[in-house]
């Protein structure tokens, strides 16, 4: 008698194995992931080494990395808010209200990222609203040579006559303008908001200043020429200016030092919002903070990092360091820059 299951089982079992076979297969042929970082262009073979290949070789994925300044990168983020290219975004923390402001961000969810705890209270949630965490900061201190003048003892030093001639000051335009502001209003009694107690000392002293400096390489130079004597710096530039050879100091004034803080953010709609998370966390971690400390890369924000003396002088870091920081609040940076530019505009061409 004919029994066809004789027949037909092993062909079942056989189908069913290739689809077995099929379904096993078909994770090791998909595509990776890949997520999409927007950042500024400095340091990143540092970046790559430290933190990206690192964090590709644990999560199984690919990082595709845009960079550029913090407004041509909000303008694409707005751009392509309808159908966003970019996960990660990492802006100032001006930049970062900015751009939640225009919806471009999403409020995160801070118990995702297991290191936050870890973090300095300043680099929680810097903007309000949950839209940031911050992963590096910088310091504004004065650098003086030591062979021509003694240590300032305030911002109000810079307007010591001995120093005319010898003195350069950031422009307002710049990062470091706004911080510089900043210490003045506060060195002269001003009420803060708008700084106008620190636009108008600045500008009473312009014929003083050699000249309102656009980045550091200027900064460099001229110490290294002879031409000035003191002048704000940002902490990450410290090891570059030690490289002229010239006997400089950094000096903490009274009143404290100017600070930044460079903030990481998830954009809205993003379609890889939880390996960002990872990559955000990751970030955070003592390890990586660590590395980049080391490296000279950026300044940790997580307070588990340990440096040796030799690469600490160059963080911003340290228990002195730190307590000195004076931050610029985010919201009056936007609110008040377009006037700040313009009164600067007027009073130096007059």
């Amino acid at each position: 008698m004919f029994k066809p299951a004789r027949f037909f089982r092993p062909l079942a079992a056989l189908a069913m194995t290739g689809l077995g076979l099929s379904l096993l297969a078909t994770p090791a042929h998909a595509e990776k992931r890949t997520l999409v970082l927007s950042a500024y262009p400095i340091s990143q073979p540092l970046f790559n080494k430290l933190v990206y290949a690192p964090f590709k070789e644990k999560c199984g994925c690919e990082i595709v990395v845009e960079t550029g300044n913090n407004a041509d990168r909000i303008a694409k983020l707005d751009a392509r808010r309808n159908n966003p290219v970019v996960d990660l975004v990492l802006l100032s923390d001006f930049g970062m209200l900015e751009a939640a402001r225009k919806g471009l961000v999403q409020p995160l969810d801070y118990a995702k990222l297991k290191n936050y705890s870890q973090i300095y209270p300043f680099a929680r949630n810097p903007i309000g609203g949950n839209y940031a965490v911050g992963y590096t900061i910088y310091s504004v201190g004065l650098v003086y040579r030591s062979d021509k003048t003694r240590a300032p003892q305030s911002w109000k030093d810079l307007w010591s006559p001995e120093l005319k001639g010898r003195l350069a000051l950031p422009d307002v335009s710049t990062t470091q303008g706004p911080l510089a502001l900043q210490m003045a209003d506060l060195a002269w009694g001003g009420k803060g908001g708008d700084y106008g107690t620190g636009m108008q000392k600045i500008l009473s002293i312009k014929n003083n200043v050699v000249t309102f400096t656009k980045n550091s390489a200027q900064l460099s130079s001229l110490f290294a020429q002879d031409e000035i004597w003191v002048a704000p710096v940002a902490r990450f530039t410290w090891s570059q200016l030690m490289k002229t050879g010239m006997p400089l100091k950094w000096a903490i004034p009274a009143e404290g030092q100017a600070a930044g803080m460079n903030v990481m953010g998830i954009v809205a709609k993003s379609k890889n919002a939880d390996l960002a998370y990872q990559l955000m966390d990751f970030w955070l971690s003592k390890e990586v903070q660590t590395a980049l400390a080391m490296e000279l890369v950026d300044s940790p924000v997580n307070t588990q990092v340990v440096l040796p003396k030799d690469k600490a002088e160059f963080n911003t870091y340290g228990g002195e360091h730190i307590a000195s920081l004076k931050f610029v609040k985010p919201e009056d940076l936007l609110k008040y820059r377009s006037g700040w530019l313009e009164q600067w505009n007027k009073g130096i061409s007059k």
